[in-house]
């Protein structure tokens, strides 16, 4: 018999938060600041990479005399320059899946590869942060994603074993983590969709946060 879900954890950018677009407009303004030529499937394949994989990534893309965090040292300052001007879009159903998982008592994290300090900014000023039991974040853990250790966590923190939470994520690297923690991934593609090979790792694609409410249905 399959197990109830219990809990459910929440990858951040990109999934709750429409914060992706920035990260690409930033990663690469930031990028040609120092002389780089960043596109967009470069920052697509560092989206939720823990550091010090992303750190790996792009200096094989750009060489080892790249200097990855003077550009995401930039990159923060430009990402948070526009969050002070113009604040934060949400992703469409946000709040209606989470009223719906609180109203049915579901346990909820975070588990996101942003550090804490900016994590807690972004979720408190959306109003998001008092429907969290647990905080997990990319400063918090030695292994960040695709590694399980920040879903392993996260389900920890909520005194739940892996199988019984949903990780919701936008992102292959994300996704990936989750699974391999052994949760029900669940996706909500925002800049790209799960090909062939990560579909598989699956158990539900949905095209918007109010609609992953389906899988909870019967099993909360």
């Amino acid at each position: 018999m399959e197990s109830k879900i219990r809990g459910a954890i929440f990858d951040m950018d990109g999934l709750m938060l429409d914060t992706e677009k920035l990260y690409l407009l930033y990663w690469k303004q930031a990028a040609s600041e120092f002389g780089y030529d960043m596109k967009d499937e470069h920052v697509w394949s560092i989206r939720s990479l823990a550091r010090k994989y992303s750190i790996a990534r792009l200096k094989s893309l750009f060489g080892e005399d790249c200097p990855t965090e003077d550009i995401r040292a930039r990159r923060t300052v430009l990402i948070n320059e526009h969050v002070m001007k113009h604040g934060i879009d949400l992703k469409p159903g946000l709040f209606e899946l989470l009223d719906y998982l609180r109203e049915h008592g579901v346990k909820m994290a975070v588990a996101t590869a942003t550090p804490r300090e900016r994590t807690v900014m972004y979720l408190t000023k959306v109003g998001a942060m008092d429907y969290f039991d647990a905080l997990v974040c990319g400063d918090m853990v030695t292994n960040g994603k695709p590694d399980p250790d920040i879903y392993l966590t996260a389900a920890r923190e909520l005194g739940l074993p892996p199988e019984e939470c949903a990780a919701l994520e936008d992102s292959p690297n994300g996704a990936t983590a989750g699974y391999r923690a052994g949760c029900k991934v669940l996706m909500i593609p925002d800049m790209t969709q799960p090909d062939a090979e990560l579909m598989p790792l699956l158990s539900g694609v949905y095209e918007s946060l109010d609609k992953a409410i389906d899988f909870f249905e019967g099993r909360v």
